[in-house]
């Protein structure tokens, strides 16, 4: 492989059960839902307004409306992880061996400009990652795979050289909707929940894994 397109959230950092307290505070307490955390956690994919459209309907909210609720779950979710706030294990070692091998990095995240930085910024590993696609830089969300490809054009590497990390289903299927293979993360999932998919090449806890010093 030439290359290694990262997702953000379950993937580099294991912050998922944290999104998932801040929409449901969202949902439940200032929108009046009654949502179980099964519920939300169905809906953690995407860019946050399509969440709110697929939980209300498209005539709910204002895109205003849904640009400052998506800002408050984002401000919520940072103040509550900050303490937390740590790559996955082995993830320091792998992004540094890679960057000495010269292997092209970008993160191909549906998380906006706001919650990347507070990742990159706060852990001090911008350097590593030559592109970065976010939800505002692409007008389909995964499963589409407009942000692997994007990440992949940037980076200068055709598809099927670029090896996927991801957590979630919705991300591997962009993964294999973009042609490329997909390592998974079982931060968030379980492998019964990717059984449809046939473009994975791996299941692993953390960086730890030796499968992921093959890649290197």
């Amino acid at each position: 492989m030439k290359a290694f397109i990262f997702d953000l959230n379950g993937t580099m950092i294991h912050d998922m059960e944290f999104h998932t307290r801040a929409w449901q505070s969202i949902l439940n307490n200032d929108l009046g839902g009654n949502y179980s955390w099964a519920e939300v956690k169905q809906q953690m994919y995407g860019k946050n307004q399509e969440l709110l459209v697929r939980v209300f309907g498209p005539d709910k909210f204002s895109a205003a409306e849904m640009e400052n609720l998506s800002l408050e779950k984002e401000k919520r979710y940072q103040q509550e992880y900050q303490p937390h706030l740590q790559l996955l294990p082995g993830l320091p070692e792998f992004l540094e061996a890679a960057h000495q091998r010269g292997i092209p990095m970008a993160i191909g995240s549906a998380a906006i400009m706001f919650n990347i930085n507070f990742v990159l910024d706060n852990l001090n590993i911008r350097h590593y990652f030559q592109a970065i696609v976010s939800a505002d830089d692409v007008t389909l969300s995964k499963p589409h795979p407009e942000t692997f490809l994007e990440a992949a054009q940037q980076l200068h590497v055709a598809p099927a050289d670029c090896i996927v990390f991801e957590d979630v289903p919705k991300g591997a299927e962009a993964a294999q909707n973009a042609g490329m293979k997909t390592v998974i993360l079982t931060t968030t999932h379980q492998k019964a929940e990717f059984d449809e998919l046939d473009n994975v090449l791996h299941f692993a806890a953390d960086f730890h894994d030796p499968f992921m010093q093959t890649l290197l």
